[in-house]
């Protein structure tokens, strides 16, 4: 088991390159695989999830080549995939099986998926219920787990309305759709990362979307093409948070995702008081541009159940954030991330008492008043990639050092994190 030490800085200098976004470079993949043609994508993620992406669809027989840092994906012209000779390893990636789970629900084959202990643990019957009611089959561990396997049959469009605002869900009924007869329409809640809703319209697939529902008809095709993966913005919020945190800072990153579904942090450190400035660059098919900020004072603010989806990733961090703020933050109706890679909410919580801060938990969020004064510590990542990052941003302000157990798994999303940290630290 890997650990890092963190020991205070008193600067953050620099223009850290940010790696692909997660969420693009799955879609990206996934897309190209169904698509006629071949699609070439840039700044694809090189990361543990995305490569469970890659080596799935390959067992699917998807030919994915790469040529310098360029990836080419030749598509296998709709919904056509192999058999594949053994069991899907999704590793830590729920959304590689939840993706999965929509595109294999209709095709001739049967599959089994699987995680890692973690992933294995995450509920997938909010997944499967849908693209059941559409004509699936799935066999689930204990009714709701994975490993599950998935039977193939024709499927049909329905209108289904989300309980839960998330973006997985949302993607496997619409590529189940697309693979379905007649029109599929999603309602409810429909307000989280719409990177799907944009990309599929880049491969010139059809789709309605506004604020009441998603509809899609079935028998589309998928075009191949270009894709430019825009940098993450939830990789690059480690950044800002720890600009905010450390007096004088200045970071500046280029080619991030402006997608307005993923803003949400950078919205919630302008109110927090900080100055987060962003300049669009290139609008299509997802808008990117460059991101700065400077110093402020923070200051404490409430996050509501609508601002949770913009800033699901970014909460640990945000509750790093608060304990240095003046005031009371307030985080409510996050209850999603007691599903997350770990129970968020706790991990958080038991971290942050280890370094001797307060914080008051609730089943769906947390509240915490500050400024509280951060002590280094032994803390525990839960093998969580975003809970080690976050926690290694708290190391930057705390008193003596901190230590970071299992610190590996941030290769789940960002490989070169510690590296970065080294490097941008004065």
């Amino acid at each position: 088991m890997a650990t890092e030490i963190i020991r205070p800085t008193k600067i953050l200098l620099g223009q850290p390159v940010i790696p692909g976004d997660k969420s693009v470079s799955h879609r990206a993949l996934i897309f190209g695989a169904l698509a006629d043609g071949t699609t070439e994508i840039v700044n694809l993620l090189s990361s543990g999830d995305v490569n469970s992406t890659a080596s799935c669809l390959k067992q699917l027989g998807v030919e994915i080549k790469k040529t310098g840092d360029r990836f080419f994906v030749k598509g296998r012209g709709g919904y056509s995939f192999s058999q594949p000779d053994g069991i899907l390893d999704c590793g830590n990636s729920g959304t590689t099986m939840r993706l999965l789970m929509g595109v294999l629900a209709g095709q001739n084959l049967q599959a089994t998926l699987l995680g890692d202990k973690s992933l294995n643990k995450r509920p997938m019957k909010r997944v499967a219920d849908p693209l059941c009611l559409m004509g699936a089959h799935f066999r689930l561990t204990e009714d709701n787990y994975a490993p599950l396997t998935v039977t193939g049959r024709p499927l049909k469009g329905i209108t289904y309305s989300l309980k839960v605002a998330s973006a997985q869900i949302k993607t496997a009924i619409i590529l189940a759709g697309i693979n379905a007869l007649g029109k599929t329409t999603i309602t409810g809640e429909i307000h989280s990362r719409d990177h799907t809703e944009r990309m599929l319209q880049h491969f010139g697939v059809q789709i309605e979307s506004n604020e009441d529902h998603v509809s899609i008809e079935g028998g589309q095709k998928l075009k191949g093409g270009f894709v430019h993966v825009p940098g993450d913005p939830s990789t690059a919020a480690f950044w800002l948070g720890a600009a905010s945190l450390v007096a004088g800072s200045k970071v500046e990153m280029e080619n991030i995702s402006l997608n307005p579904s993923r803003t949400g942090f950078a919205e919630a450190l302008k109110k927090m008081g900080m100055s987060v400035e962003s300049q669009l660059k290139i609008k299509d098919p997802e808008p990117m541009g460059t991101v700065s900020i400077s110093g402020g004072k923070l200051k404490g603010i409430h996050i509501e159940k609508s601002d949770v989806p913009s800033l699901i990733d970014e909460l640990p961090l945000l509750a790093v954030l608060a304990t240095q703020a003046e005031g009371k933050t307030v985080v409510q109706g996050a209850e999603e991330l007691r599903v997350k890679e770990s129970d968020r909410i706790e991990a958080v919580a038991q971290n942050l008492r280890a370094m001797g801060a307060n914080i008051e938990v609730r089943p769906d969020g947390f509240i915490i008043s500050g400024p509280q004064k951060l002590k280094g510590a032994v803390l525990e990542s839960f093998h969580d990639h975003r809970i080690a990052m976050a926690f290694s941003i708290a190391g930057l302000i705390a008193e003596g050092e901190t230590v970071i157990r299992d610190s590996e798994c941030v290769s789940i999303s960002y490989p070169a994190f510690f590296e970065t940290l080294r490097d941008l630290s004065r």
